[in-house]
């Protein structure tokens, strides 16, 4: 029998609130299943079950505050006969018709689950209702546009009420750690990127406009496969050891669109190329900020990226996320002046950061991983699919 547990979904995460199961009593999941949704201080995430097996019992109600570690479904596991069950077990479990979240509105439109919680905050009705996500899904922007559309006071009053609070809360204490706990050092280089951006002008001339890559892709992949080389900078330090991942995750900070941070990862990001880590950054900034964002992306993060964009700073020192030991920040692409044969010249340059633990590595080490980013970024082809 296995037992199923609230798993952390964050550093500093105590509870959450069940919003939805997505598995009923019976039913055989698969590791990677997602089995619930629930609401933390900064997103709802499904969660993931990370074991193979039937679901016997689930011992959780939707709506219900739940501290992390209780145990809210119990498995059999493959194999395991139904008949050899404790007797406490009930050897089966009515099934619901329609998932137990699923009040009213959850049984008649479609609809994400952060879609359905701020619905209830702002008191929108969904009932009849057709979204803009997929197959006609309520999106939480779907939400928000409704609200001020019909009620512009309580869009409002929710502008400046408990949720976004609760996100700087959440993001205040994370940082606080951080600082407290990590002992930071900063590195930072200017790097010429007009090589790569021009690898990825004709790399883009050749797609349509919905299918181009952005220059943030280029930089992701380089610090990706950088980080894959650099075990010192990728990985998880619990206060005593330090763990280096054989996975790069690449955590990737996105803005919510109710305030604050979240930074999800994108799974084996050193094993995609631009193309394709393109195609995975625009889903998951997608999910980000209008819900569906799976527990192994939020927990499972080994290092991560900050990026301002265009409209951002020259560049940043950032915070790392702990366990991490590594963040990289990455500043806006201008032109600056650079001295070329002995003249200077205006070449595409970015500010690339370095945030790193220094009880993991030292200052030459963080050099070294910076020259690496470089190196690929000047190197463009060395960067599989551009």
């Amino acid at each position: 029998m296995i037992d199923v547990q609230l798993p952390s979904l964050g550093p500093e995460m105590t509870s959450g609130k069940l919003l939805e199961w997505r598995i009923v009593p019976g039913q055989q999941v698969r590791k990677g299943t997602v089995i619930a949704v629930v609401d933390t201080e900064k997103a709802a995430i499904d969660v993931e079950s990370w074991h193979d097996g039937e679901v016997v019992e689930l011992l959780a109600t939707p709506g219900q505050d739940l501290a992390v570690g209780t145990v809210i479904a119990r498995l059999a596991t493959p194999g395991e006969a139904r008949l050899t069950l404790p007797a406490s077990v009930p050897r089966s479990v009515p099934t619901p018709s329609a998932p137990p979240s699923a009040a009213p509105v959850a049984a008649t439109v479609r609809a994400l689950p952060a879609a359905r919680a701020r619905a209830a905050e702002l008191g929108v009705a969904l009932e009849g209702r057709r979204g803009r996500g997929p197959g006609g899904a309520i999106t939480l922007q779907d939400v928000e546009d409704w609200a001020t559309e019909h009620a512009p006071r309580a869009a409002d009053a929710a502008a400046g009420g408990d949720r976004p609070d609760s996100v700087r809360r959440a993001i205040a204490a994370s940082m606080a750690r951080s600082k407290r706990e990590i002992p930071h050092y900063y590195l930072w280089d200017e790097i010429d990127v007009a090589a790569a951006l021009g690898r990825l002008r004709l790399f883009n001339a050749a797609r349509s406009v919905t299918g181009r890559v952005l220059p943030v892709a280029m930089l992701l992949t380089a610090v990706a496969r950088a980080a894959g080389e650099f075990t010192d900078m990728n990985g998880a330090h619990d206060g005593l050891h330090y763990r280096p991942s054989g996975r790069v995750n690449l955590g990737v900070a996105v803005a919510l669109r109710s305030g604050g941070l979240i930074a999800p990862a994108l799974i084996d990001a050193h094993l995609l190329s631009v193309g394709q880590l393109m195609q995975g950054l625009s889903d998951l900034v997608r999910r980000a900020r209008a819900g569906g964002l799976r527990s192994s992306e939020v927990t499972g993060q080994t290092i991560t990226v900050t990026a301002l964009g265009d409209e951002g700073s020259r560049g940043l020192l950032g915070v790392i996320y702990p366990p991490q030991v590594a963040l990289v920040g990455i500043g806006r692409i201008s032109l600056r002046p650079v001295v070329e044969s002995g003249v200077v010249v205006p070449r595409e340059c970015v500010t690339i950061s370095l945030a790193a633990d220094h009880r993991v590595s030292d200052g030459r080490r963080g050099a070294q991983f910076l020259a690496r980013i470089a190196a690929l970024l000047q190197s463009p082809e060395l960067l599989e699919g551009t």
